[in-house]
């Protein structure tokens, strides 16, 4: 969940610091106080677009900040900070940055580490949802469709969508080298002759594995090699002489076998020495047979220089070590073999991509089986949503249809279809809100009233399954009121108890269940306008219910439906919690 959110030198918003709370917190206020100016700047942390226009006015740059909380451990946003890095800490606090300048550069850090705004979107992403009137917008792309399709039934959908990926991939790529080898004569040909030279210099080389790392452990052994003879040589020669160091121990065992005739407790000491004598007196003899094969080869130095410099040379080529450009060089070596044979090797492929792509096909088969089995379901949930959001006689449909393709040998049920990414499905989301009218996609056919409806139904449905932390809704009930107003309220209230929701409104009902009710206010200040949030207790949150039921001075009459609302909020939540 959002924590805690700071604003600075914001548009309107000169310093704001906001404590969030789990459950469903409500923002109210007059129109131009700065709600959605709090939400643009949380958007903006997501990784949105921004622009200079967002610095306030006579500052040199905006600053905002949030701190999320995450308890579940295999919450997404823990693999995307593996992939780039980033340690998100055992008790699952994130920290997203974001500055603005007035010069439009836009700085971006996650958990202090400067990042790009493409990687803060993807942190973003995982962390918080924003649906307003426009993003309702994009909630109703088509292209969308699928993936809010898969979501729905995802556990039984990734594993089959993984599968089918992992083919589909394999198969993009052969095809790229079969078109490749087929297609290009002239570039195969440059290629071949490049790949010849290569290969002829590689093995010209003579390479041997681990060569460079020998190499460089023995040019150091020689140039070293005056150190190494001077100290095996003080080694040896404090060890054996007379009166050097064997000699010592020498006399001590000797002090130690008479002293031990006559208190027996010295035989353990005396036989430890004897063993520590023999040891020091063949490591002498091991000492001396080194210092005599020891030599030093000044030509063999000049040598291995020659060689590590030509084997410098053909790293800046062929890789960074030995091993790297003999891997190399079993590469090209396949690949002159392919171009040479072309066309075996097409023909292999061929067999290759065909048998592929049979598996793709038959992936993505399966895929469609089950992609129709969770339209069926999700069309009736969306059926229940649209009926308890009084769209009852609104007509929902998912439209699965095949990707078709005429220069593709896969066909399914006697149909040409072309593979994707997503196998050959294309979904829409169609709707009517009229009986007898024909099903239309959904941006076509709803109202502004109907369209928010719809996001909400769909909302319903899918956020426990996105796993984003925070749910913000921006004045996505415009345009209602009554009864539909009281039900989107408990529609937003239900999907707050699986995630934590921010929602701005103007709706009285939707105020009356919230959790936590922040008031939004523009005020002046030394001639400055800012905007200021509160919390509200209980008390203030009546009145403000209050003053939004009457739009002007709080009455008796508003004061009284602000406290059935209120009445009615705290016995629908009674019911649901139980």
């Amino acid at each position: 969940m959002l924590t805690e959110l700071s604003i600075k030198d914001f548009a309107i918003i000169e310093d704001l610091t906001i404590t969030f709370h789990d459950g469903l917190t409500v923002l109210t206020g007059e129109t131009g106080a700065g709600k959605s100016i709090i939400i643009d700047a949380v958007g903006l942390l997501s990784g949105g677009r921004g622009s200079v226009e967002f610095v306030r006015h006579g500052t040199k740059k905006a600053i905002l900040e949030g701190l999320f909380t995450v308890d579940d451990l295999d919450h997404p946003v823990h693999q995307v900070g593996k992939e780039f890095g980033i340690d998100i800490t055992k008790d699952g606090m994130v920290v997203l940055n974001r500055t603005i300048t007035s010069s439009g550069k836009s700085i971006c850090r996650v958990n202090g580490k400067l990042v790009t705004l493409g990687i803060l979107k993807e942190f973003g992403k995982t962390l918080i949802d924003i649906h307003s009137q426009h993003e309702t917008q994009s909630l109703m792309d088509v292209d969308r469709h699928i993936e809010l399709l898969d979501l729905y039934n995802r556990d039984q959908i990734v594993p089959i969508k993984q599968e089918y990926l992992q083919l589909y991939k394999q198969m993009m790529a052969l095809k790229k080298r079969f078109s490749e080898l087929r297609d290009n004569e002239q570039e195969m040909a440059q290629r071949l002759d490049l790949y010849e030279f290569q290969l002829r210099e590689l093995q010209e080389a003579n390479l041997s594995p681990n060569e460079d790392e020998q190499l460089a452990e023995e040019r150091e052994r020689l140039a070293n090699y005056e150190k190494i003879y001077q100290g095996i040589h003080d080694a040896y020669h404090a060890l054996y002489g007379e009166q050097k160091g064997l000699d010592w121990v020498g006399l001590a065992l000797n002090g130690l076998e008479k002293a031990a005739e006559y208190e027996p407790e010295l035989s353990k000491s005396k036989e430890e020495l004897t063993n520590h004598y023999f040891l020091l007196e063949e490591l002498t003899y091991e000492l001396r047979n080194h210092l005599e094969q020891l030599e030093f080869d000044p030509e063999r130095l000049n040598g291995m220089e020659s060689r590590i410099n030509e084997l410098n040379r053909l790293k800046r080529k062929y890789g960074q070590t030995v091993n790297d450009m003999l891997e190399y060089a079993a590469k090209i070596e396949d690949e002159i073999d392919q171009i040479k044979n072309k066309d075996s090797h097409l023909q292999t492929m061929e067999t290759q991509l065909l048998e592929l792509a049979e598996d793709a096909l038959l992936e993505a088969k399966h895929l469609h089986d089950v992609r129709i089995e969770a339209a069926n379901l999700l069309v009736d949930d969306i059926h229940q949503e649209l009926k308890d959001l009084y769209l009852e006689k609104a007509s929902f449909d998912v439209d699965i249809t095949e990707r078709k393709g005429s220069d593709t040998e896969l066909t399914y049920e006697g149909i040409p279809i072309q593979l994707g990414e997503n196998g050959f499905d294309i979904v829409k989301f169609l709707i009517t809100t009229n009986p007898g009218e024909p099903l239309k996609p959904i941006h076509k056919v709803a109202s502004g009233g109907e369209l928010s409806r719809i996001m909400l139904a769909l909302k319903r449905i899918f956020a426990k399954h996105q796993r984003v932390t925070s749910i913000i809704f921006d004045e996505v009930d415009t345009g209602v009121s009554g009864r539909v107003a009281q039900a989107i309220a408990e529609k937003i209230y239900g999907i707050s108890l699986g995630s934590q929701v921010l929602c701005i409104t103007h709706l009285p009902q939707l105020a009356s269940m919230a959790d936590s009710h922040l008031l939004i206010e523009k005020k002046i200040k030394n001639e400055r306008t800012s905007t200021m949030v509160t919390e509200l207790s209980k008390e203030e949150s009546a009145e403000e219910i209050s003053r939004m039921i009457t739009g002007a001075e709080i009455t008796e009459t508003s004061k009284q439906h602000a406290s059935e609302l209120i009445s009615m909020a705290k016995e629908f939540k009674k019911n649901v919690l139980v």
